[in-house]
């Protein structure tokens, strides 16, 4: 359980996602990298790109449970939290529809997932 003691911090802006990241990451030493993680959890960007129209979707694999509680916390920061609503005004200002500001919020929430479980400082053995 100690990556529900984990994820405690990263709780003040949506619903904890602990509950499917400890199954997902029971082992984080087998996350080598952030994108291995996003693609584990089914948010890391595929070119979805035809003609001159240039853009990105959300991989469909990986774990769906992870993609959804990742999903869940992106949509409560939307509602709750200032900075990202800032952020999700910056980016609709930009021309990005709604979705498209979810995929990039979504890919910031495991980046923070994966910094805080399976970074290398964090996998340190503390002496």
């Amino acid at each position: 359980m100690e990556i529900v003691i984990v994820l405690a911090p990263l709780r003040k802006h949506g619903p904890n996602p602990s509950y499917t990241e400890d199954r997902t990451l029971s082992n984080p030493d087998r996350i080598q990298s952030e994108a291995a993680l996003a693609k584990l959890c089914g948010v890391c960007p595929i070119p979805a790109s035809s003609g001159k129209t240039n853009r990105m979707r959300l991989n469909r694999g990986g774990n769906r449970q992870a993609n959804a509680a990742v999903y869940r916390v992106a949509i409560v920061r939307m509602r709750d939290n200032h900075t990202t609503q800032a952020y999700a005004a910056r980016r609709k200002a930009e021309g990005k529809t709604r979705r498209e500001i979810v995929r990039c919020i979504k890919r910031y929430i495991v980046r923070e997932i994966y910094r805080a479980l399976c970074a290398p400082a964090a996998r340190a053995p503390a002496a």
